[in-house]
């Protein structure tokens, strides 16, 4: 199933922000490279998904994982992990969905939105609180983030 989604760094989340769920998530990769394979925990709910490709159109399949096997299968991603919380809001016609990062990646703020289909994705005019454009920016993968952290312009001054 193809996934297309655009993706935005956030500065600042605006005041009076209608929150419509807030999920923390623990996420993991088993594999990394053109094909992802990754672990998620979020609130009780365990998923083991794959994804092909990079960039705005991805393949992607997400299957339910029992408790057990997430446990034993967490481990091997030692190395490769991030924590955030994720927050829905509306924006427009869609669902933006904020990443709040914690732990090594702690202040950095994203924001994806997911559409039906190419033309719709291209004909969305984000709202002026979203910041950059990261869709198909590499630095920002969450696997890569998870690996190597912060690309270096993002990192706090010393």
């Amino acid at each position: 199933m193809a996934e297309i989604e655009r993706k935005f760094l956030l500065e600042r989340l605006p005041e009076g922000l209608s929150i419509e769920t807030e999920d923390a998530i623990d996420q993991g990769y088993l594999a990394i490279g053109d094909d992802q394979v990754r672990l998620r925990k979020r609130g009780d709910r365990h998923l083991i998904t794959v994804k092909r490709g990079h960039g705005m159109v991805r393949d992607e399949v997400e299957v339910p994982l029992a408790q057990e096997s997430f446990e034993q299968l967490w481990p091997l991603t030692e190395g490769r992990r991030l924590q955030k919380t994720r927050l829905t809001t509306p924006v427009g016609d869609h669902t933006a969905e904020i990443d709040l990062f914690q732990g090594p990646l702690a202040g950095l703020k994203t924001v994806e939105v997911e559409f039906a289909d190419e033309a719709a994705a291209e004909a969305f005019s984000p709202p002026e609180w979203f910041a950059r454009e990261l869709t198909g920016d590499g630095r920002y993968s969450n696997t890569r983030l998870a690996i190597e952290g912060l690309p270096p312009e993002a990192r706090p001054e010393a």
